[in-house]
């Protein structure tokens, strides 16, 4: 773990480094705010260092500006920027400049108090009829897993206690590929967090590393309904294998059998297809030089961004023929829940 002097200006530094030690982890306590000297002669070390490391920084104040982040959520809301598990169609790979450490907010107040000042300003789920009974939503899982991180940090804990306590239509969001949630059941959390475990076809999940199993994933979620919580299944990045059909179908049974029909039970369903641009591309390719992921252009559809960039989708009668699939095989096994959107 690193450690910058200005994060120690921080309360919750200070708390992030206790549990650091706490957990016996080798601490370096930096003498300057910039991580330098991150980057080995040799890149493959350069990504396992950096995976393996985080660093206690103070968000920088383009943080504290949010972002509207359709079609998740109204408001963007970094608590870290970086994730510990090695996903090889990771969509981060081209987002993030430099090696891949994760860091941590030790300006956390000040994240927090940015959240309320976007109260009812949102463009996304506040104005819209479909989803406006969420409220003002604030997705905090954008450049990171905050889950995969609590342990060190406590931040996703602080954060559903700040969003309990407001006095408004308000809903966290997070997405997670770990099943760690038991620090979490016993939060004050007023119903105003939506916990989502991201899931895929058993097949694909050799392409997450570092993460928990798919049931463990979805039993993390049922004791999260059960500890009143909202809950969500994000079906990403959907991809049409051999025998996808087939595959996600035992996928939605399993979901089904597992979740069940928990008290006050409140399932949303987020469905993204693979897609990737040549500079995630090109990063991934760096980290996983032997990975199988198929990323061949000639197989995709270029679609532009918002932002101008190319990125490489499905063909649209690949796209329309499993948008119709979980269309149709969703209501029948899992009736309750609500498709928020497809991408």
């Amino acid at each position: 773990m690193l450690v910058t002097p200005a994060a120690l200006e921080w309360e919750h530094g200070h708390a992030m480094l206790a549990r650091a030690e706490a957990l016996g982890c080798e601490v370096v306590r930096l003498k300057a705010n910039r991580l330098v000297g991150l980057a080995d002669e040799d890149p493959r070390r350069t990504y396992g260092d950096a995976k393996s490391t985080l660093a206690i920084v103070v968000a920088p104040p383009t943080k504290l500006r949010l972002q509207p982040i359709p079609p998740s959520a109204d408001w963007r809301l970094d608590l870290a920027e970086g994730c510990p598990a090695h996903c090889q169609y990771c969509y981060l790979a081209g987002s993030l400049s430099g090696p891949p450490v994760t860091r941590a907010y030790a300006n956390l107040p000040e994240i927090l108090s940015a959240a309320e000042r976007h109260l009812d300003r949102g463009s996304v789920t506040s104005r819209s009829a479909k989803r406006r009974y969420e409220g003002t939503t604030f997705e905090a899982s954008c450049y990171t897993d905050p889950l995969g991180i609590e342990h060190l940090t406590g931040s996703l804990a602080e954060t559903i206690r700040y969003f309990g306590q407001l006095d408004a239509a308000v809903q966290l969001r997070f997405t997670t590929k770990f099943d760690a949630v038991e620090p979490l059941l016993t939060l004050d959390h007023n119903r105003r967090t939506r916990m989502r475990v991201s899931v895929n076809a058993l097949s694909l999940m050799r392409f997450e590393g570092g993460t928990s199993g798919l049931l463990a994933r979805l039993q993390a979620a049922r004791r999260m309904t059960e500890a009143g919580y909202r809950i969500g299944l994000t079906i990403a990045p959907i991809m049409p294998v051999e025998g996808w059909r087939e595959q996600y179908r035992a996928l939605l049974d399993l979901a089904a059998t597992t979740l069940g029909e928990g008290p006050g039970a409140d399932l949303a369903i987020e469905l993204i297809t693979h897609r990737f641009t040549n500079g995630t591309k090109e990063v991934l390719t760096s980290w996983y030089p032997g990975s199988s992921l198929d990323m061949d252009e000639a197989t995709r559809a270029p679609k532009r961004t918002k932002y101008g960039s190319l990125k490489y989708v499905y063909e649209p009668e690949v796209m329309e023929q499993m948008r119709e699939f979980f269309m149709v095989e969703l209501p029948v096994r899992l009736p309750e829940a609500q498709v928020l959107y497809w991408t």
